[in-house]
């Protein structure tokens, strides 16, 4: 007797779908004001977004500004309107899995949104470390570095508070490397507070400043000059323009970063090609996305232009995903200022993040590492959160 056997085919479980978005706002207060040329932050306003996947995995992301729309066309308000109207719809029943994919999708869809698109991407990384048990870092090529070195940003706008609370940063082993935020004041004014502050922290530690655009060209001219007899090592777009920035290349002892100016591969690349910058303030939603911050550093390489990883003042959340891309960086001259969390009087975190001798450890924990504290997201939201519609609906 003749048996016949049917073979089995394997077949492979569905993909697990996007099934839906949700948004949140949160309004954190700060430790203190935070002075800028273009805002003064007397506290931060970020936007959180989770996607639930079929799978039961949910992705986090934030979207972040800097003094609401006062340093570019993106709020956490219009992120949040965006994300609800524009991109959940793209997103719903999408493959969870295929990051890359849908990212491309959304970017023919939606035109600039930056910011957006970044809390959108990091929560997909998220979703799919989570999903693999792996790191978000693994997911973007694998990280060289477990610790990152954070520099503080000194900004209530009075130079003997700088001062003390530099010299409090040093004796807690938190910051050795201090930003100082100028452009509010004279020319003259922001000089003397640079010198005062420098000479008081002398060899312990590095100073730095950040114009935010407040300069004109001949103002700049004057003011690098003097910021490098004051013994400034870095100064943060001082000019609006890239061409301005160009022509002051090479022309004081002090190394210039493109920060505002720096927003995408494209604006990278011309940058790069202009020599119209020392160093590249890498911000993941500034490039608008890890993988788009990942090629604006390849660019950096390519050039010999030095490394930075730069903030938007981001919470937790934000801070983390920017610290898994710049594990990954072969290069890293400059460290980073990804202190934001700190620059909070609350913690959104279950357990917070690790700032200890002058680094911040990056987590090992699959997706981003972190875990919310969703009784303290709740408790800090502006509204409940904002749900699209369910796939099985």
């Amino acid at each position: 007797m003749n048996t016949t056997f049917a073979h089995a085919v394997p077949v492979s479980p569905p993909c697990p779908v996007i099934e839906r978005v949700e948004t949140v706002l949160l309004d954190l207060p700060t430790i203190r004001p935070h002075k800028l040329s273009v805002a003064t932050m007397n506290g931060q306003t970020m936007m959180l977004v989770k996607v639930h996947c079929s799978d039961g995995i949910v992705g986090i992301g934030e979207g972040t500004t800097i003094g609401g729309l006062a340093y570019g066309g993106e709020s956490p308000e219009g992120m949040q309107l965006a994300i609800e109207t524009y991109f959940a719809p793209l997103m719903v029943r999408e493959d969870a899995t295929a990051v890359r994919a849908l990212m491309l999708r959304i970017g023919k869809m939606v035109k600039e949104n930056r910011f957006a698109k970044c809390a959108v991407e990091t929560a997909l990384l998220d979703a799919h470390g989570k999903r693999l048990g792996l790191p978000v870092s693994e997911l973007l090529g694998g990280r060289l570095r477990d610790r990152l070195p954070v520099a503080w940003t000194l900004a209530s706008g009075d130079t003997a508070k700088d001062i003390a609370e530099a010299e409090k940063m040093l004796d807690l082993r938190r910051h050795n490397i201090f930003k100082l935020k100028i452009g509010g004041k004279t020319l003259r004014e922001d000089i003397a507070h640079v010198a005062a502050i420098k000479r008081a922290l002398g060899d312990r530690g590095a100073v730095r400043v950040d114009v935010n655009m407040a300069w004109g060209e001949t103002e700049a001219a004057y003011g690098l000059a003097a910021l490098a007899d004051a013994g400034c090592e870095l100064v943060e777009q001082p000019v609006a323009s890239a061409s301005a920035m160009m022509r002051l290349m090479r022309r004081f002892p002090v190394a210039l970063m493109a920060d505002e100016i720096l927003q995408g591969p494209e604006t990278a690349f011309a940058i790069a090609t202009n020599h119209s910058a020392d160093v590249f303030a890498i911000k993941i939603e500034q490039s608008g996305g890890l993988f788009s911050a990942q090629r604006v550093a390849a660019i950096a390489d390519a050039a010999g232009i030095g490394l930075y990883g730069g903030t938007m003042l981001e919470g937790a959340v934000g801070t983390i995903a920017s610290a898994q891309l710049f594990s990954t960086f072969v290069n890293l001259q400059w460290g980073t200022e990804l202190f934001g969390p700190l620059l909070l009087t609350e913690e959104i975190l279950a357990a917070p993040l690790d700032y200890s001798d002058f680094e911040l450890t990056v987590p090992h924990r699959p997706g981003l590492g972190i875990e919310l504290d969703e009784d303290r997201i709740a408790y800090f939201a502006r509204d409940k959160l904002r749900k699209t519609t369910s796939a099985d609906a």
